[in-house]
C-alpha cells in the first residue's frame, strides 16, 4: 500500500522559513510528477509547486522565487522550502505523485503564519 508522509509543518512569524518534506513508502513505480498543493480555510485546494521525472519546475505565482521544491528519486521523498512566509500562505499543504497509473494525496501538514 502506497503511503505519503508529509512533515515539518508549524507555526512560524512572518518573513520565516520552513522546509517541508515528503516521503513515499510503499510499492509506487513509474513516478512522473511529485508536488505541493495547499488549502487555506474557506478555500479551495492550490497548486503551490511541481517538479517533473526530469526536472522540470513550476510555480504558482504567489509563491516563486520565494518557495524551493526539489524531489530526491532514489529516497522518493519530494521537499518544499519555503522562505520569506506570509501570513497568506497559511493553510494546510498537501504532497501529490503522479504515476503513469494514478494520483496519490498525503495527510497534510499544516504552516500556520502569524506573528
Amino acid at each position: 500500500q502506497v503511503q505519503l508522509v508529509e512533515s515539518g509543518g508549524g507555526l512560524v512569524q512572518p518573513g520565516g522559513s520552513l522546509r517541508l518534506s515528503c516521503a513515499v513508502s510503499g510499492s509506487i513505480s513509474s513516478v512522473n510528477t511529485m508536488g505541493w498543493y495547499r488549502q487555506a480555510p474557506g478555500k479551495q485546494r492550490e497548486l503551490v509547486a511541481t517538479e517533473t521525472s526530469s526536472g522540470n519546475r513550476g510555480y504558482a505565482e504567489p509563491v516563486k522565487d520565494r518557495f524551493i521544491i526539489s524531489r530526491d528519486n532514489a529516497k522518493n521523498t519530494v521537499y518544499l522550502q519555503m522562505s520569506s512566509l506570509k501570513p497568506e500562505d497559511t493553510g494546510v499543504y498537501y504532497c501529490n505523485v503522479r504515476t503513469t497509473a494514478r494520483a496519490y494525496w498525503g495527510q497534510g501538514t499544516q504552516v500556520t503564519v502569524s506573528s
